[in-house]
């Protein structure tokens, strides 16, 4: 008997046997490896008489690869047996109960903002965003503030160095300086984010959330701010007319200066936007200082417009029925699951999302 006949019979018996995958790694080292038994049979091709040479090499190929046909059968066959032992001893009880599953919520600031944001986009505004972390200059000089004004002093603002020189900014106005010395009027933007002053009961917190409103232009005048904050207010709110009055106040950065105050009456204990002869205060605004505008490079004589600053926090108290504002950040799974919203996929031109 040949060699190659040999190798085929004595391999051939032995891939009938029960082997492991170990040994079928074997088998096949034995075989086709470096030294393997076929592998020195194809070495030996070249010293063969050319007569005898091309049907050895036939004879060797299909034995070849009958042998790799029945290592892979083989290697099947006990994957196979495998999975069965598996199937039939990991089996699964479908009568189980299934395990509960818990989505997040949105909480009611990140909708609010969102809200805004989409609401102040519709009427071509900008969303522009800037450090927690600001510069006296920024926060404050920029704003026409000046040296002796309350709002510097250490029991309102968080300063971070002792030349108080750095502070967590006090409002989000910061931002439309920095908007401002970067770019050429006109400017149309809202801020909205976190700001920070050391004040804390049932409607203040150390850090709150705000949102402010710019618009620089040639021929802005108080007409376009009422319009665009009775716009707001009443989408913001979903309805048809708003009750709203504008009150002499003053500001820093805006001359003249006033308080918005908007209508409402309580309806079964519940606070009703836009009816009754009641007066809530919502925000502050007026027309930019020429000083602001001239510590941003802008010319007041060609250039005015308006500014409006909102708390986002107080608007979703009023829209939700939200009576604390420290709840907002206690982070009490029960509350936000109660006052916040469900994550869906909504069209990028829808308002808001779902409750």
């Amino acid at each position: 008997m040949s060699d190659l006949k040999k190798i085929k019979e004595e391999f051939s018996l032995k891939l009938k046997s029960k082997l492991n995958l170990s040994e079928i790694n074997q088998v096949k080292s034995d075989l086709f490896g470096k030294d393997g038994l076929i592998t020195s049979q194809f070495k030996k091709i070249g010293l063969i008489d050319d007569s005898e040479r091309k049907k050895f090499a036939s004879d060797l190929n299909l034995i070849k690869d009958e042998l790799n046909e029945l290592i892979d059968l083989k290697t099947k066959e006990i994957e196979i047996e495998h999975i069965n032992t598996k199937l039939e001893k990991e089996k699964i009880d479908v009568t189980l109960p299934e395990r509960n599953f818990s989505s997040g919520k949105i909480h009611p600031v990140s909708q609010t903002i969102d809200e805004i944001s989409s609401i102040f986009s519709e009427i071509g505004f900008n969303v522009e965003e800037g450090p927690d972390v600001e510069n006296e200059y920024n926060n404050f000089t920029a704003l026409n503030t000046p040296d002796n004004h309350p709002a510097r002093d250490m029991h309102d603002t968080f300063y971070l160095d002792e030349k108080k020189e750095k502070l967590l900014r006090t409002h989000t106005s910061p931002v439309q300086i920095r908007t401002m010395l970067k770019d050429k009027p006109p400017f149309k933007i809202i801020a909205p984010g976190r700001t920070y002053r050391s004040d804390s009961d049932q409607t203040h917190a150390p850090m709150f959330h705000q949102v402010e409103g710019l618009h620089i232009d040639k021929d802005i005048n108080m007409g376009h701010l009422k319009g665009c904050l009775n716009y707001f207010i009443k989408e913001f709110f979903e309805v048809d007319k708003i009750k709203m009055r504008f009150r002499p106040s003053h500001f820093p950065f805006t001359e003249p200066s006033a308080e918005v105050d908007i209508g409402y009456e309580i309806r079964d204990g519940k606070i009703v936007i836009g009816e009754g002869d009641q007066w809530l205060e919502i925000l502050g605004c007026g027309m930019v200082h020429p000083n602001v505008l001239k510590n941003v490079k802008v010319d007041p004589t060609k250039y005015q417009g308006y500014a409006f600053g909102i708390g986002i926090d107080r608007l979703a108290m009023l829209k939700y029925g939200i009576n604390d504002l420290r709840s907002f950040f206690e982070c009490d799974y029960r509350w936000l699951n109660h006052y916040g919203f469900d994550p869906v996929d909504v069209p990028t031109n829808y308002r808001g999302l779902s409750r």
